[in-house]
């Protein structure tokens, strides 16, 4: 089943360990706080177990969404991708 996590961990190093655990997984990150991709749902027990282990007592949100075909299939994106920074000529600094 295709799933969706998001979460929000304040402290630097736990938000680590959780993305290394989506990763390990197999999931993809799609947001820098957020992964999709496809697990069963014992698979996404288990990773949650492995989640709640692994926060223990840290303040933390970290929500898992399944989702169906046909949601997936009502899905829109807007993506623009980085583009490298063009250097701007100096106006007027430069002499020929």
């Amino acid at each position: 089943m295709k799933l969706l996590l998001v979460y929000d961990v304040p402290d630097d190093r736990l938000r680590t360990r959780v993305a290394a655990v989506c990763l390990d997984y197999g999931l993809v990150r799609i947001q820098y706080s957020a992964f999709f991709g496809e697990l069963s749902a014992n698979y996404q027990e288990e990773m949650m177990l492995k989640l709640r282990r692994r926060v223990g007592r840290f303040p933390c949100n970290i929500q898992l969404f399944p989702i169906g075909e046909r949601e997936l299939r009502l899905r829109r994106i807007i993506h623009v991708a980085d583009r490298e920074a063009q250097p701007q000529p100096a106006l007027g600094l430069a002499r020929p």
